[in-house]
């Protein structure tokens, strides 16, 4: 056996069947591409299915590839066991109805034993083969395969459901006395050890399986196919001769660099796989586009990092340093995966950032759950302590359960979980929507009579009441458009001959159908009815609608193919759009994404509305989201520089949207950003949420035209000028300008107060001599008048420096209110006491230190009668 390393192994693999006219495949992204089924391609087939189900035609059917993969199912078993992998590379050779078993065969001994490629000696490996698949087992024999080393199991037979099926055969490598006994029986019955490692399967799809019939009857499949998958780590493990996946040199590689942090050198401990495993499989996933969110793979991401950062800090790493280890990922593999050296800086900025969040919330949290621990007696964390961890500080439930095992605890998962629910039925409840209703309603859900939208080409119908509920009515046929996919509803009335009733909100029941809300009703099954949608309104949804899809298309040029849509609401008024990113968008990148989307609303595309299967649509290239559940048909709304499924209403041509125009973005947490903006007539709006600033403007003015007056009234010389920018808002342009009056303004009065305090105070320290002039002794007691409060305390320090040893005690009346400051170097006049006193005969309370004090009172009528008091009190 030849000792390789991990990319000669690789390489190797897709050599050997290039010289058997394969086509080598690129590893598809780890992101499927428009397949809402998957997280993560979890296989070397997935990124191939298009082939397989005949959807597409491979130039060649004969296809090899070494495909990236990720399957999170077994976190927790990472580090524990020698194989757990949340990252790996499943190495493939497939035929798509072209070789077969008499082909792979002879091609597998070659590559397993020939000198010229992995040449492992015969003793070392063993088979496994179906018990009825007799061709295959005397394949292997033919090959030169000792018939010791062949093992019939029942397991060998690759079935999912109805479908096309098949035998498989599986190669092991015996690793020898040093992993355990010799006992064959571990791979007759699949038990999973040390020994004996599987190392390559090969299915033999042959069968079509069907429901009702024993395997022996399943009908031959037409075209038959092969597939095989080759773990590349677990090869390297054997070929390497080292204990687990985790001393092969791709991990060797990260693990060398998680030293160069650690307070101990790597000697087989759980927490350095950890770390290797997770930091390899986040670069791999964000430098794929994947991105961190509270949500589907972002959630999974983000609960790896965190994994690691506990895992760090167990091997003494109390600071961010995962984002420092992309270079060690990079250096064990970028070699073959060049683009990882291209994504470098974007996947350190994502994981540094993730890192210095949760440092900010670790700390805090695990205070909070050592406390938790060392006080409860019950051995068990609650579902609510849990969720409280969660929920405040950011712990996800996984690694509470981690470290509460750690500790000898257990967690009430199921109440974690309905605490969870809770949270989410309280979310649901604040919404406006009929999510609660449905659920309520038997009415609505035994409801099962289908209706008709017309309103893609019609705003009025002629129809009847299909179904009259106590909250509105479903109608035959409705041109009102139920709010779904972000856009709301229309708006409009439904009319009989005498009667006519303002619909309040059209929702979908949960059989599909379109209810009309309405306040009052006496409407009856049957009724013939007229809908009438309100066409304007509908006009200006139908452009933020439009220009949703051209703002999205502009963020993806702009920003990057790694934005998604986590969210949007359209109506006449207004858009949002929320995204996915790691930073938030500066002013010069949204004025470029606005000019984009008026490039595209100005070229005047046609806009192509057509109904396609689901799968047509994606060879389209239409984007279709993670999650969302689309039907066998699907409308695609085609506007040249985008491709999106949309059940919508939209214009007919780019065109007609006019312009657009950004408003705002704004953070809503966890790398979610929302862009609010406007199409055509309804740009007018953004100068609504301007009045607020308008008004604070008026404040601002009003104060600085306040501080020149008291200035003049003081004698002191100040002046205030400002002219506003009278442009009517139309664009991001226009916010920004706003907005930097705005802040100009507030400097401005910010600079013009501080000259006036200043002057103001200089004023003051000027009658110094005026005033102590009434001294008795080491003593001053003295009234004054509109003596700004920021010069108080610096007027008694100033009157005291001529005082030594003595006191000072000032009344200040600014309007309807009077201030007292004492200041005493006496320890006989405690300041604090006296002020207090004189607070209390004005009607008011304060005191403090003994040599420092400050009060107020509301009755400026007794300030005569308080310094007569305050003078007794000191002589």
């Amino acid at each position: 056996m030849k000792q390789q390393t991990t990319n000669e192994i690789r390489q190797m693999w897709l050599d050997f069947f290039k010289d058997k006219h394969h086509k080598v495949e690129e590893s598809a992204s780890l992101i499927p591409n428009n397949d809402p089924t998957l997280l993560w391609i979890n296989a070397g087939v997935a990124p191939l299915k298009k082939y397989f189900d005949g959807r597409v035609i491979p130039s060649n059917p004969r296809i090899v590839n070494a495909q990236k993969c990720i399957r999170t199912n077994d976190i927790d078993n990472v580090g524990k066991t020698a194989r757990h992998q949340t990252f790996f590379e499943m190495l493939g050779n497939f035929s798509i109805g072209d070789y077969f078993r008499d082909e792979i065969i002879p091609w597998a001994y070659e590559l397993l034993f020939d000198d010229a490629w992995y040449g492992f000696a015969q003793e070392n490996i063993y088979i496994t083969v179906y018990p009825d698949d007799q061709d295959t087992y005397d394949a292997w024999v033919k090959a030169g395969i000792a018939e010791d080393h062949l093992i019939r199991c029942e397991h060998n037979f690759w079935e999912i459901g109805e479908g096309p099926c098949g035998p498989d055969t599986e190669i092991f490598y015996d690793r020898g006395e040093a992993y355990g006994p010799f006992d064959l029986s571990l791979v007759e019955h699949d038990i999973e050890n040390d020994r004996f490692i599987e190392i390559w399967n090969i299915v033999f799809s042959q069968f079509n399986a069907k429901n009702g019939l024993s395997r022996d009857e399943y009908p031959e499949l037409p075209s038959k196919n092969i597939d095989t998958g080759m773990g590349l780590e677990r090869m390297a493990c054997v070929i390497q001769d080292v204990p687990t996946n985790f001393e092969t040199d791709t991990f060797m590689t990260i693990i060398h660099g998680i030293e160069r942090y650690a307070n101990q050198p790597y000697n087989g401990q759980m927490s350095y796989k950890v770390i290797a495993d997770h930091v390899r499989t986040v670069t791999f996933a964000v430098s794929d586009g994947a991105v961190l969110s509270n949500e589907g793979r972002g959630y999974v991401l983000r609960r790896l990092l965190r994994r690691a950062i506990k895992h760090g800090k167990s091997l003494g790493i109390n600071h961010p340093f995962l984002f420092e280890l992309v270079d060690d990922v990079i250096a064990a593999m970028g070699d073959f995966y060049t683009y990882l050296t291209d994504q470098k800086q974007l996947v350190q900025k994502v994981i540094r950032l993730e890192e210095e969040k949760f440092f900010e919330t670790l700390s805090q949290g695990e205070k909070i759950l050592d406390e938790i621990i060392t006080t409860n007696a019950s051995k068990t964390l609650s579902g609510e302590q849990a969720f409280t961890l969660y929920d405040t500080y950011g712990f996800p439930l996984e690694l509470t359960m981690e470290m509460a095992e750690e500790a000898g605890f257990s967690v009430d998962v199921d109440g974690f979980h309905h605490e969870m629910n809770k949270q989410k039925e309280r979310a649901r409840s604040a919404r406006k929507n009929l999510v609660s209703m449905n659920h309520q309603n038997e009415a609505f859900i035994n409801f099962k009579e289908q209706d008709e939208f017309t309103g893609y080409h019609h705003l009025r119908e002629e129809t009847t009441v299909l179904k009259a509920f106590e909250e509105g009515v479903v109608l035959a046929q409705t041109p009102f458009y139920a709010e779904s996919g972000g856009q709301v509803a229309d708006q409009g009335v439904l009319r009989t001959d005498d009667q006519e009733y303002v619909v309040q909100d059209v929702q979908k029941l949960p059989n599909g159908q379109f209810i009309h809300l309405l306040d009052h009703h006496d409407l009856r099954d049957g009724d013939p009815i007229t809908a009438i949608v309100d066409e304007e309104t509908r006009r200006l949804t139908m452009y933020n609608h439009s220009a949703t899809h051209l703002l999205f298309a502009a963020l993806r040029e702009v920003v990057g193919s790694h934005v998604s849509q986590q969210g949007s609401n359209v109506s006449s008024e207004a858009m949002r759009f929320d995204f996915n990113n790691y930073d938030n968008l500066d002013d010069d990148t949204l004025l470029e994404i606005e000019r984009i989307v008026n490039q595209h609303i100005q070229e005047a595309k046609d806009v192509d509305i057509s109904e396609q299967t689901i799968e047509d649509a994606k060879n389209m290239g239409a984007i279709a989201e993670f999650g969302e559940k689309y039907s066998d048909k699907v409308r695609v709304v085609n506007m040249g520089t985008t491709i999106d499924l949309c059940g919508g209403t939209h214009v007919e041509n780019t065109g007609d949207i006019e312009k657009f125009a950004i408003a705002s973005i704004e953070s809503k947490g966890s790398g979610i950003y929302r862009i609010s903006g406007h199409a055509n007539a309804s740009i007018d709006n953004i100068r609504q949420q301007f009045v607020g600033f308008h008004k604070e403007m008026d404040k601002l003015e009003e104060k600085a035209h306040k501080i020149v007056e008291e200035a003049h009234g003081k004698g002191i010389e100040l002046s205030f000028e400002f002219k506003r920018n009278s442009t009517i808002i139309g664009s991001y342009q226009d916010v920004i300008n706003k907005r930097n009056e705005f802040a100009e303004l507030g400097q401005i009065v910010r600079d013009l107060d501080k000259k006036y305090q200043e002057l103001s105070k200089q004023q003051t320290m000027e009658n110094t001599d005026q005033y102590l002039a009434q001294k008795v002794g080491n003593t001053l007691v003295i009234k004054t008048q509109d003596i700004d409060k920021n010069s108080l305390r610096p007027l008694a320090d100033s009157l005291m420096d001529h005082l030594t040893g003595g006191f000072v005690f000032i009344a200040n009346i600014t309007g309807d209110k009077v201030t007292f400051i004492a200041k005493s170097q006496n320890k006989k006049l405690h300041a604090g006491q006296i002020a207090k006193q004189a607070a209390v005969i004005c009607g008011g309370n304060g005191g403090g230190r003994p040599d420092m004090a400050q009060a107020g009172g509301k009755d400026i009528t007794k300030v005569d009668d308080a310094l007569h008091a305050v003078k007794e009190l000191i002589q």
